[in-house]
């Protein structure tokens, strides 16, 4: 199975690309871990906001697999605690689909994208800058793995 998300935002600082790189080499072979970028569209503040989030989505949507279970990343979204999402993944990988995990720009998703996917999930209630969601999503994903995997990494 694979793990794909797909995210806005392109020239993550090397830290970011450094931490994720980390937990990426954790996952085993078959359960892979990949990021696509999609590039932020201008915006200039003056009503652009809207216009850049549709042709934000247009290119998530067209970077979904054709075959793909999606869970966009959405404040609105079902909130797990790491042993909760130990076992979503689980369910995931039982599914025998890969897992398109989609991050919206700096004003989300559009209901047309937030329609297409299967579920939603919430990070956190907190508003978190878009390079540390990364590396959040990563580690947060490692840690339910790993719980599922029965490994020592998460300690309870």
């Amino acid at each position: 199975m694979k793990l794909l998300v797909i995210a806005v935002g392109n020239r993550m600082p090397k830290w970011v690309e450094a931490a994720v790189s980390e937990y990426q080499k954790r996952f085993p072979r078959e359960l892979k871990l990949e990021f696509r970028e999609i590039a932020p569209e201008r915006r200039d503040g003056r009503g652009s906001e809207a216009r850049a989030m549709e042709l934000e989505a247009k290119q998530i949507l067209s970077a979904l697999p054709k075959r793909c279970h999606v869970v966009a990343l959405d404040e609105r979204g079902k909130q797990y605690s790491s042993e909760e999402l130990a076992k979503r993944v689980e369910a995931w990988e039982s599914s025998g689909c890969d897992i398109a995990l989609v991050v919206g720009g700096p004003n989300g998703l559009t209901d047309e994208v937030r329609s297409r996917a299967d579920e939603l999930w919430s990070l956190s209630r907190l508003t978190l800058p878009h390079p540390l969601v990364r590396v959040f999503l990563a580690e947060t994903l490692y840690r339910a793995w790993s719980i599922s995997a029965g490994l020592p990494y998460h300690r309870a």
